[in-house]
């Protein structure tokens, strides 16, 4: 132990260092559920198919895991989603999506 240092300090320490393993724990996980998302969508647009309503869900998954991913990286004091944008390539179309919120019907699927 370290003189004149308070024991409470390492107690705060430890707290301090498994919030901080949490929240990246957190941030790669949302991280990975957006990458799997917006893998869904381009694979589907790839096959070309044509299923209008299957093609809105995947968009509107994409969309929430985007939201997720944005409001986790805010959680750690990370701001700029533009960067978010630019790196995953996420399409306009599902940042259109990013925090809208669909009916409790559709959720529950």
């Amino acid at each position: 132990m370290i003189p004149f240092r308070r024991p409470s300090a390492s107690i705060t320490d430890a707290l301090d260092y498994e919030i901080a393993q949490e929240q990246a724990s957190a941030l790669g996980r949302a991280g990975r559920a957006l990458e799997t998302a917006l893998a869904a969508l381009s694979e589907y647009d790839r096959n070309g198919q044509d299923a209008a309503e299957m093609r809105r869900t995947l968009v509107a998954d994409a969309g929430d895991a985007l939201w997720r991913f944005v409001i986790q990286r805010e959680c750690c004091g990370l701001r700029d989603a533009r960067a978010v944008m630019r790196d995953y390539r996420v399409p306009q179309e599902v940042q259109n999506q990013m925090g809208v919120f669909r009916s409790a019907r559709r959720r529950r699927t």
